[in-house]
């Protein structure tokens, strides 16, 4: 069954390859740790967002289209996995889990938002062992290395309804810091099944800030701060499972769970402690079928629902709640090399933009577009 698993598996690299809860991306995998011999993968994941709402009319009777605030974002991912003996191995993993790309177009667009743009990116190295006791039992864990940066600006007319901080900016200086993952798995490889349990810390960043307030901010309108702040990447659980169900059929899932409630920014220079971003815990499912047509070709069909913690009420820098997707996948793979390719499409959750707390935008009917490549090799 090696090579149809491994279909139902690769495809997994567009799991999360399209807007999310919070800030999540790629789901952080580590089936690679589960690759026989010594293996080394490479991919590439691009998604196009669309993401439109309105004024709501009670704040401007125009009902003003936001137009397209969501960006396309390219992802890279890869890894390296050996045998170091008989039970234990090792694997180096590559990805990029968190980051956003949204920004109000500020001509013809929103009265109330125009010109907020979020952008962050992350890069993660992650090293893991697995030992295995015997045929059915392993354990899996180590550290990973996280570097992330980013920038915001707030600007329109709801920003200034107490405070003038329209037009406020604040760049987000690239920090390093540590974390760990630990996991279990229990496997039967006659039938093809695993059960992999995996926890991921959340990691801790101390980030240098330079603030550019806006004028008509009192006392400090219109200079630049040089603060700084401490906050977390969400802490997450991943249950990965697989099992023949048939000849040459696969059944698949994955549920995660991520603390999307534990990342915050909050600014202590012209914003006195607030927090620019407000962000729910979610829960997402996974379940699909593999299926392998010949000794080369497999193909893999998925469906994943997220379900974001709360009300509708979101972050004007992620103006989504919950999604359903649909992942179709196909592999071709000899004994030295595979290659998969991948499709999701994923109806974002409606919701509504609400800076503290106050509803100013309706967000409704978006989707989004992924596609990703990936190339495996055997030695």
């Amino acid at each position: 069954m090696k090579h149809y698993i491994a279909a139902s598996v690769a495809t997994t690299l567009l799991a999360s390859s399209a807007m999310a809860s919070g800030l999540d991306r790629t789901g952080q995998p580590i089936g690679l740790i589960f690759e026989e011999g010594t293996y080394a993968e490479f991919s590439f994941a691009t998604t196009d967002v669309e993401l439109s709402g309105n004024d709501r009319t009670s704040l401007n009777p125009f009902g003003s289209a936001t137009g397209d605030v969501g960006k396309r974002f390219n992802m890279l991912s890869g890894g390296f996995k050996t045998d170091i003996t008989e039970q234990l191995s090792l694997a180096v993993i590559f990805d990029q889990p968190w980051g956003v790309d949204v920004d109000y177009p500020t001509t013809g667009g929103s009265a109330l938002l125009g010109g907020t743009m979020a952008q962050a990116d992350s890069n993660a190295l992650t090293a893991l062992l697995r030992y295995k006791f015997n045929d059915r039992f392993s354990v899996h864990g180590g550290l990973r290395y996280q570097e992330t940066d980013g920038e915001i600006t707030l600007a329109g007319a709801a920003y200034n309804a107490t405070v003038p901080l329209s037009g406020y900016n604040v760049k987000v200086g690239r920090d390093g810091a540590f974390g760990w993952v630990a996991g279990v798995a229990y496997e039967i490889p006659d039938i093809a099944l695993r059960f992999a349990l995996t926890y991921q810390s959340e990691i801790e960043h101390n980030f240098d800030l330079v603030e550019t307030t806006p004028a008509g901010v009192p006392f400090i309108g219109g200079t630049t701060l040089n603060t700084n702040t401490t906050t977390k990447t969400p802490q997450s659980v991943n249950l990965d499972f697989q099992s023949g169900i048939a000849k040459d059929t696969i059944l698949f899932g994955n549920v995660r769970w991520a603390e999307h409630s534990a990342t915050d920014l909050v600014v202590l220079g012209a914003l006195g402690g607030r927090d620019l971003i407000d962000l729910d815990d979610s829960f997402t499912y996974t379940i699909g079928v593999g299926r392998r047509f010949n000794q080369n070709w497999s193909a893999s069909l998925a469906y994943i629902y997220e379900d974001a913690d709360g009300d509708n009420l979101v972050s004007p820098l992620a103006p989504t709640h919950g999604m359903e997707a649909i992942r179709l996948g196909v592999q071709y793979q000899t004994e030295k090399m595979k290659v998969a390719a991948g499709v999701r499409y994923t109806k974002l959750g409606d919701a509504v933009a609400a800076p503290g707390g106050t509803p100013v935008a309706n967000f409704n009917d978006n989707d989004a577009l992924s596609l990703a490549v990936k190339v495996g090799f055997y030695f």
